[in-house]
């Protein structure tokens, strides 16, 4: 019998799938196109990464009241050479689609709708979050132009992690940002962002932002099905509810592991594929059930749950910022110590850096910011 069933072929699936597999599990993916492109462009901090992710290195600034070059290096993932790295001769890859697990005390059954069905002792969840009623999103609408095109607001080897100047013309007052990284092939994306709304800013929106903003710094996107290489349309809840512990543990996107401010989360989901695997591993003798609720306890141990909580109560008090002092916002985040930015942005397990990045963020804000940063962090449920 299998040991491991992991549902779902994104980074987060193959990376536990893999990590399974490296520690002598008998591992199944299952998903209807395991070894499909990711289409998706997936960046982190060059740090947050395990070493050997195939990825590039390049430098990072950001425009907010001013340019600030910041001294974290930046990596926009190798998506196939990364889905390389993570596969494992021993895995067992099934293109197939599970329509329901049952479970008994020997393990469960994952139903496949081309059958027959699988037999594990845990099933693990990692086919993303569902859209959420109600819930944050953080929605980006983004062309591939060759470089030369892009130059003028990207430079070869520079990531453009945010550039919150205002999009020229009478488009809303929402708060959108550019966000711009090289490619592989002479290449650059250029992506109008919206970080998290409720209900997240239209895609359309989107567009028509990018197009304005790019001509007025002179990017020929004029027709953009004709300019561009590619386009990349991106919707996804950074707010789900945190998982609760049962029989089929949850991963990646699907264990609400995105950072809520951010939108990041296939970093965190590399890191933590190895701790999950070895829970599972140091469990399973004690029988299924030990082994489900091992894999919870990985993916969220205490202080995991504490700095989530915290930066959702981050996100509630952006969310609730008024639009002009959004830029003011991350000016002051941008300029605090490296250690501070890195606290907040990349570890899971800080509670003491987090609180420390959020109270340094209020002691240096004007007294406009400091009132809905407390009314609203305080408040946030």
């Amino acid at each position: 019998m299998i040991e491991v069933a992991v549902v779902g072929g994104g980074p987060a699936g193959w990376a536990l799938a893999g990590a399974c597999a490296r520690r002598g599990l008998r591992t199944a993916l299952i998903d209807p196109r395991p070894r499909r492109p990711w289409r998706a462009t997936y960046a982190a901090w060059s740090d947050e990464l395990p070493a050997g992710t195939p990825a590039s290195s390049l430098a990072a600034r950001i425009v907010a009241s001013t340019e600030h070059s910041l001294d974290r290096r930046y990596a926009v993932l190798d998506n196939a050479a990364l889905l390389a790295q993570l596969d494992h001769p021993a895995l067992l890859v099934l293109a197939d689609r599970v329509v329901g697990v049952e479970h008994d005390r020997r393990g469960s059954t994952a139903r496949l709708a081309g059958g027959p069905d699988l037999s594990a002792s845990v099933v693990v969840h990692c086919g993303g979050a569902r859209r959420a009623e109600g819930g944050a999103e953080q929605t980006a609408f983004g062309v591939v132009l060759p470089a030369a095109a892009a130059a003028p607001l990207v430079s070869p080897g520079e990531a453009l992690v945010m550039d919150w100047r205002p999009s020229p013309g009478p488009l809303g007052r929402w708060p959108t940002f550019l966000y711009g990284v090289p490619l592989a092939g002479d290449r650059v994306l250029l992506e109008e962002t919206s970080l998290a709304r409720r209900p997240g800013l239209p895609l359309g929106e989107l567009r028509r932002r990018l197009t304005a903003r790019l001509a007025a710094h002179g990017v020929d996107a004029h027709g953009f099905n004709a300019t561009a290489l590619a386009h990349e349309r991106v919707r996804f809840t950074v707010d789900p509810p945190l998982p609760r512990p049962g029989r089929v543990p949850r991963f990646g996107a699907a264990a609400a592991m995105v950072h809520p401010a951010t939108g990041y989360g296939v970093a965190a989901a590399l890191r933590t594929a190895p701790a999950v695997a070895d829970a599972i591993a140091a469990a399973l003798p004690r029988g299924p059930v030990a082994a489900a609720r091992a894999a919870h306890r990985a993916v969220w141990p205490p202080a995991a749950r504490t700095v989530h909580r915290l930066r959702r109560r981050g996100l509630a008090a952006l969310l609730a910022l008024p639009p002009e002092d959004v830029a003011e916002f991350f000016e002051l985040f941008f300029t605090l110590p490296e250690r501070r930015q890195r606290a907040y942005l990349s570890d899971r397990l800080d509670v003491a850096g987090t609180v420390g990045a959020m109270v340094a963020v209020f002691r240096s804000a004007g007294w406009s910011v400091r009132a809905e940063l407390a009314r609203h962090t305080l408040t946030a449920r």
